[in-house]
């Protein structure tokens, strides 16, 4: 697929999102819109473009934001705002609704820009008020989570319909372009290659999608039958299921997303200083929230302090990536260890689990998309992680190799220059 093409798929999806979406500059000027963002508030098509974004916030508010929008700048960092507090917004007709909205960055045309994702709660907090007004009601959210899961349930059909006509129209202009038998042999490798990608993600995309939206609603009908007041603990352990299986969900689509961004080369590195056992103390920190019972993360090191020159935030998602699959792979009470060795010029970074191993004739197609080994059908993933891991390390110039034994762990090794 062609950068053009790579393009309009985007502007597409920019514009087929639910979620209102606002891309704005340091100076609180909106650069860009999506259709969902003008529909929200109230505007025309093109009309909240060069807008102030203190626009769309009632007037008795918009000191404050300025305040904290300013305060953002200074400190940017993913977050999502809205938690133990209320958040307004102000249509153009004057009316003022409750809006949920998280802030990302993002660069355009190498200049740094906050990207809000914004959606109207409205029909969330009526019905907040009704569960505390009457039991009763809560079959009325029910109904409404129902809806919501089956209309993602048709958008994930929709996606991977539209997939299956990328790639058959892939096929068809590597068809076109043969002109010889040795680009024919290579057009016929790579369209090989594309229908087991396709078959791979559809398999995927079948399990690891429908598996978590299978348990909301299953769990949201659930809730239904559970009005006597001596059944708040069975609707808690289903509302907990939903939430869980959300974040599973959130987490799919945060490998495809930075998947997609490693292959159309979005991804910046911004190298600088790095003392290693302050991140890594960091990143252990982190994973302490995923662990499971028993569970132990240590570092084993030979002296105090590394250091190295090299890009923060990428070599803290490879460790985030390997250690979260260290945990996951292993079974509760067990140890993980993270080695770190000084090597002159270089810096050997190993992370050691007792887990269940890969199996010695798979182990070559460790680094491939979309690949799971045979032995973790049970445990959710997308196969994406390892296969961006080894993205990231190549872009720091370094080296991943791992062993393996089935049944008693796998240890992986990354060197880094310094």
């Amino acid at each position: 697929m062609g950068q053009e093409e790579y393009t309009e798929t985007y502007e597409a999806i920019f514009e087929a999102c639910e979620e209102g979406i606002l891309v704005v500059s340091k100076k609180g000027v909106i650069a860009l819109a999506n259709e969902a963002s003008h529909l929200l508030f109230g505007y025309e098509q093109g009309e909240l473009i060069g807008m102030q974004i203190e626009s769309l916030v009632p007037p008795a508010l918009r000191h404050s934001h300025v305040k904290d929008r300013q305060e953002y700048e200074e400190h940017p960092s993913p977050r999502q705002m809205g938690k133990g507090r209320d958040l307004l917004g102000r249509r153009k007709n004057g009316d003022d609704f409750p809006v949920e909205i998280s802030l990302n960055r993002a660069q355009i045309d190498g200049v740094d820009h906050t990207v809000a994702f914004v959606i109207d709660i409205t029909e969330r907090k009526k019905i907040e008020e009704a569960l505390k007004r009457s039991e009763e009601q809560l079959i009325v959210y029910a109904a409404e989570l129902e809806k919501r899961v089956t209309q993602r349930t048709r958008e994930l059909d929709q996606t991977i319909s539209q997939l299956e006509k990328a790639n058959k129209e892939l096929e068809e202009q590597i068809t076109i372009r043969k002109k010889a038998e040795e680009e024919t042999k290579v057009a016929l490798s790579r369209e090989r290659e594309l229908n087991e990608l396709k078959s791979r993600f559809v398999s995927m995309a079948s399990h690891e999608f429908r598996t978590p939206l299978s348990t909301i609603l299953s769990s949201a009908s659930l809730i239904e039958r559970y009005t006597a007041p001596d059944t708040e603990d069975k609707r808690k352990k289903h509302i907990h299921k939903i939430k869980s299986s959300i974040n599973n969900l959130t987490g799919i689509l945060n490998d495809f997303l930075s998947l997609s961004k490693l292959e159309e080369g979005k991804v910046e590195l911004i190298n600088e200083d790095i003392e290693l056992m302050d991140m890594l103390r960091d990143v252990v920190d982190e994973m302490d929230a995923i662990v499971k019972d028993g569970q132990k993360i240590h570092i084993d090191t030979e002296e105090e302090e590394y250091y190295l020159y090299s890009d923060k935030k990428t070599l803290k998602n490879i460790l985030i990536n390997l250690l979260s699959n260290a945990i996951k792979y292993s079974e509760p009470g067990g140890e993980v260890i993270v080695k770190v060795l000084d090597m002159e010029e270089k810096l050997l970074l190993q992370v050691v689990d007792q887990g269940i191993g890969i199996p010695e004739e798979e182990q070559k197609h460790m680094f491939e998309r979309f690949f799971r080994a045979s032995n973790v059908t049970n445990i959710q993933g997308t196969g994406l992680g390892l296969n961006i891991v080894k993205k990231y390390v190549d872009m720091l110039n370094g080296d991943i190799s791992f062993e393996s034994k089935f049944g008693e762990g796998t240890t992986f090794t990354i060197v880094l220059p310094k």
